[in-house]
């Protein structure tokens, strides 16, 4: 059994060597997490990472940045209500010194991060990846170098497992303090396990690569979080809130996206919006408004207002069997609204998901990052495997590389290299994936 005590532990450490790291003095050890954030280079990165579309000239959609922004600010309000509760069911909390106000910046700085080892192109970023080892000669060529649990790391691609290792890195400079990093953690697990069971929501996918197994359960020691089975452990309550967080955000926002871009008419996302809202939606009112995102801004508001107050409700009713780790749900599937954003799930798949800039979009991904992968990881096999083959070219590609790269240090661990290789290009935006794609295949040159 899980106690919130030791699950909001302060601390941050070095997993690797568990060494603790002195507190700071003037701010909690959580509000210093979201602004190492905030500061990071990968952070930064997201405002040029595709969310769901191509980013137009003339009307805003949201970026991963803008999105992430948005999933933190309602993961702090979920935190922050959720922790008022925790207070008053347990009082000691209150007696180490935590305040809602932590748990609110727990959330919030594992929301904000949520998204942050996504790969260029949004989704099909990741499947590009995991098809160009599954299917590309170049890929497969690394087969017999790998050992089973790393290669089921390379042909399953995972944006959460890619998170935890950035956070983890310290040339990022995150070291992120314990309860936030689990937080984070919404499936804790490594792609390879002996019986995955499906019923169980933090099993659905995978949160960290085989080689990081070691430094989740020296985390998950830390915060008393129990094993569910070998390498698999039962989620950080919290982890619950910043999933809710996310699945409310982008459920409204890339509604209403599709409205903006004309995908959806606005008659659908008021139906379905003020099924949320319910009592609180005044019709007259709304008709009242002048402009289309006015109506929209004002939707959204409160069909998330609402989403908020059903997921700390639901997260309360189910927190004893969370820390128990019988439960193991997603809060939205729970809630009273469960059914509109089921809805609002199929309608985004038929008339947003599947719309025509979309479908290029994830088309141009997999050409792009099954190029890129073409070209760096034949020269890095040419150089440390089949040196006969190396040739100018090849070393004139792997110059491009960052400097980590140009030893030998990698040369008998194929696993780091490739991991390196895939840690530079899904650290890429968008348009640098597609600037450097040209160039590596002559479609254009340096300045062009």
């Amino acid at each position: 059994m899980m106690n919130w005590e030791q699950l909001l532990r302060a601390g941050r450490s070095d997993l690797k060597k568990k060494t603790e790291a002195s507190p700071d003095q003037y701010r909690s050890e959580f509000e210093k997490d979201y602004d190492r954030i905030i500061f990071s280079a990968p952070f930064r990165n997201l405002q040029d990472k595709t969310q769901v579309f191509p980013l137009p000239e003339l009307d805003f959609v949201h970026t991963r940045l803008t999105h992430s922004l948005e999933v933190s600010s309602v993961g702090r309000s979920l935190g922050k209500s959720v922790g008022e509760y925790l207070l008053q069911k347990y009082p000691e909390l209150g007696s180490k010194g935590i305040a809602s106000s932590d748990i609110g910046a727990i959330v919030a700085a594992a929301a904000l991060t949520h998204d942050i080892g996504n790969p260029p192109f949004g989704h099909s970023g990741e499947d590009a990846i995991s098809d160009f080892f599954k299917f590309h000669p170049c890929g497969q060529m690394w087969r017999t170098h790998l050992y089973e649990e790393e290669w089921a790391d390379m042909v399953s691609f995972e944006g959460n497992a890619q998170g935890f290792r950035m956070l983890l890195e310290k040339d990022n400079g995150f070291q992120l303090s314990f309860a936030t990093l689990a937080a984070f953690t919404k499936y804790p697990r490594p792609a390879m396990i002996e019986q995955k069971d499906v019923s169980r929501r933090s099993q659905k996918k995978y949160g960290f690569f085989a080689d990081q197994i070691s430094q989740y359960h020296n985390l998950a020691k830390l915060l008393g979080i129990p094993a569910s089975g070998k390498d698999t452990w039962y989620r950080h309550p919290l982890a619950f809130l910043v999933e809710a967080a996310d699945d409310i955000c982008y459920s409204i926002i890339d509604l209403e996206d599709g409205c903006t871009l004309g995908l959806v008419q606005l008659d659908e996302v008021v139906t379905l919006l003020a099924e949320i809202i319910g009592e609180r939606f005044n019709e007259e009112k709304f008709n009242a408004l002048n402009s289309k995102s006015q109506k929209l801004a004002i939707l959204r508001a409160m069909a998330i207002g609402r989403l908020i107050e059903e997921s700390v409700d639901c997260f309360k009713k189910h927190e004893e069997q969370m820390l128990s780790g019988e439960f193991d749900s997603a809060l939205t599937d729970m809630i009273d609204s469960a059914h509109i954003l089921e809805k609002i799930s199929r309608l985004s798949i038929n008339k947003i998901y599947r719309s025509q800039p979309v479908l290029e979009k994830e088309a141009a991904g997999f050409q792009v990052l099954e190029g890129l992968l073409e070209v760096f990881s034949k020269a890095l096999y040419h150089k440390y495997y089949d040196s006969d083959r190396f040739s100018g070219q090849d070393r004139s590609i792997l110059r491009l590389l960052p400097e980590e790269f140009r030893t030998d240090k990698e040369a008998l661990m194929p696993y780091l290299l490739l991991r390196n290789l895939i840690d530079f290009i899904s650290g890429m935006t968008d348009k640098y994936a597609l600037s450097l794609y040209r160039k590596v295949k002559g479609i254009s040159l340096p300045g062009a």
